[in-house]
């Protein structure tokens, strides 16, 4: 009888197997064998077409011990600082939303509807909005704010601060949708024991809601830093270009920069791609790990 269990069991793993196989090839058609190409390529000089000569460890040896990376990942590291505005946003509007206040179901497509927008279109619309001519400037002159327009993305002061606004723009409606999962996972008993203790509304929140929120908040920090790192570029390619300079220059942009703007560099812009991968895997184990820590603290 165990024997015929086996055999049946073992059918059954095997049917499940074949049924997973192209799914599971398609996947490494499309995952493993680009990141295999590319790790081999970084240790190479390839311009994408005829040369490819082996250079070994030269190219991750220009990029580490020059200036230039690190410019970079300072620019992309000041970019984190919208997280808190963007935390702090989406935990406003998924409690406004959670509430039913007047209008809540309107205002939940409008602060979504940046999240179905193209990145690219968000980004034009900023540089419109941001331009010289543009609606900013003119208000800000006709209410006497300004004596003249200003070139808000032309200097290094204020694009950064425009890229950070435009960032919490596009993701606080991810956010607050995060959040309003969070808050409709709290079991409404817990509520309303800590508001039959005496616990009033602020109370409730801040040392009830909030702390049950702790998982949400550490899953949208993990996936907004590895978005930063990696899928920023539609953000700088449409409102700065990397500048004024290299100011607001990212990773992933320069990597869109050396394998197809300054003169086919793909060998360089494979290693910078397999360092940005080893950092964006190195910073988000010091997230789980701080994360953890802090459970146990917590504990």
């Amino acid at each position: 009888m165990k024997e015929h269990r086996s055999l049946q069991q073992r059918k059954t793993e095997q049917v499940a197997l074949l049924l997973v196989l192209p799914s599971l090839a398609f996947v490494l058609l499309i995952k493993a064998y680009p990141l295999a190409m590319a790790i081999l390529n970084s240790f190479t000089n390839w311009n994408g077409l005829s040369r490819h000569d082996f250079v070994g460890l030269r190219n991750y040896v220009t990029l580490l011990t020059g200036t230039e990376f690190w410019i970079l990942l300072r620019n992309t590291l000041v970019l984190l600082l919208y997280l808190p505005f963007q935390i702090a946003g989406g935990l406003i509007v998924a409690v406004l939303l959670y509430e039913e206040t007047p209008g809540w179901r309107f205002f939940r497509t409008v602060f979504y509807l940046p999240q179905v927008l193209s990145t690219v279109v968000i980004g034009f619309l900023f540089t419109i909005l941001f331009g010289f001519s543009g609606p900013v400037n003119r208000l800000l002159v006709q209410s006497g704010i300004l004596e003249k327009p200003v070139e808000w993305l032309a200097d290094a002061r204020t694009s950064i601060p425009i890229l950070i606004l435009c960032l919490v723009w596009i993701n606080i409606g991810w956010q607050s949708l995060i959040f309003s999962g969070g808050l409709s996972a709290i079991p409404p008993s817990v509520l309303e024991a800590a508001r039959i203790d005496g616990a009033g509304y602020w109370r409730t929140l801040l040392r009830v809601t909030l702390p049950m929120l702790m998982r949400t908040v550490e899953y949208s920090l993990i996936v907004s830093v590895i978005w930063v790192f990696t899928g920023i570029f539609p953000v700088i390619f449409s409102m700065t270009k990397g500048g004024p300079g290299r100011s607001t220059t990212t990773i992933d942009y320069m990597i869109y920069v050396k394998a197809f703007v300054s003169g086919n560099q793909l060998g360089m812009a494979c290693a910078l791609a397999m360092i940005l991968t080893v950092i964006v895997i190195f910073v988000t184990r010091l997230q789980m790990l701080a994360a953890d820590k802090l459970d146990d603290w917590g504990d």
